[in-house]
Order: C-alpha cells, then sequence, then structure tokens
C-alpha cells in the first residue's frame, strides 16, 4: 500500500539541533510543511554529501515554511558527535532526528531490518501530517535537494489550487494544466 496521502503514525523521539537535544512528535509537524529526509547513518559518505545539499538550501526550504528532518537510526549522541566533527555537518540548522528504536523508520516503512539502517527514502508532508511526496533511493544513489525543493514547491501550488496540476519539469511561474475532459488526448 502507498504511503501517500496517509497520515504520519505517532512518534516520539529525540532530535540534536542547534546545540541542544529536542522531542520531536508527529504533533510537532501540524500546521507546517516537513520533509523527513532519510539515511543509512552518520560518519558514512554519500549522506554527508546529501545532508550539505539540503543545508545549502535550508533557507529556501524555510522561507516556503518547510522544516527539514533528517533521520537515521544513530543516537541523538552521535548526531552531536558528528555534528561537531566533521565541516559539512557542523553548517546543518535544520533537527537531526535519532531514530535507534526503529519506530520513525518502521513508521516511514524505510528501515532495512536485517542491517538495522534506513534507506535512503525522503518523504514530503503537508500541513495536515499526510505524506505527499515519496522518493526512495539505493543507499549508492544520492539525492538532489534543488529538485527535493521543485517538488515541495509543486505539491505547495497543487494544495493552494486544487483544481490544477504540475506538469513534467513545472517551476514556480509557469503554466500548470486544469484537467477536464476537453484536455484529454490534446497533449
Amino acid at each position: 500500500m502507498s504511503l501517500i496521502n496517509t497520515e504520519v503514525k505517532p512518534f516520539n523521539a529525540t532530535a540534536y539541533h542547534n546545540g541542544d537535544f529536542l522531542d520531536v512528535t508527529d504533533a510537532s509537524l501540524k500546521g507546517q510543511w516537513s520533509i523527513f529526509f532519510f539515511y543509512p547513518a552518520d560518519f558514512t559518505f554519500v549522506c554527508p554529501t546529501e545532508l550539505g545539499d539540503l543545508a545549502d538550501r535550508y533557507d529556501e526550504f524555510k522561507k516556503l515554511g518547510v522544516e527539514i528532518y533528517s533521520v537515521s537510526t544513530d543516537t541523538h549522541f552521535t548526531h552531536k558527535a558528528w555534528h561537531d566533527s566533521s565541516e559539512t555537518i557542523g553548517k546543518l540548522q535544520y533537527p537531526m532526528i535519532a531514530d535507534p528504536t526503529h519506530t520513525v523508520s518502521r513508521n516511514f516503512e524505510v528501515l532495512i531490518e536485517e542491517d538495522g539502517v534506513a534507506e535512503r527514502g525522503t518523504f514530503v508532508v503537508d500541513p495536515d501530517g499526510k505524506i505527499q511526496i515519496v522518493e526512495l533511493n539505493a543507499g549508492n544513489i544520492g539525492r538532489n535537494a534543488e529538485e527535493l525543493l521543485r517538488k515541495v514547491k509543486a505539491a505547495q501550488y497543487v494544495r493552494a489550487n486544487p483544481n490544477e496540476v504540475c506538469p513534467a519539469k513545472w517551476e514556480e511561474g509557469e503554466e500548470t494544466l486544469s484537467p477536464s475532459l476537453d484536455l484529454v488526448g490534446k497533449i
């Protein structure tokens, strides 16, 4: 079953954020757009390149009212140690959720049970707590924050304009489509 349009399942986790530990729950998501950015593990290779890419675009996401939550099955103490020791991870301003119990990873169906780590899963959650975008990558394929930003803008646009859809490669300000019987077969 697809997770699209399903509500985020209940969870309670600890995150490392701006020098502090904080609690994050499913209730924390209500009223804002959120991105859950799962990755296999701290102190690895592809993961810091992805998290750094998101950090470079974080201000753009914040302007759209989006909070980013990176998530791995490491502890919040490990997140702090990685943040303190890596120049790339040290620039992160978004919360790093710890999921050592695997609850959050299981809720989003990205846990690799035999390894105890998460797949590279990206989930965009709307202000109602419902998942609008799901993306899964193999462990050796990194993601692109610019494309994620484009997808978030499209999700926000169609939420605000429910009678329109965004075609392939749609960018903010470009034409959308209004599905109708008259449009069938004309694209």
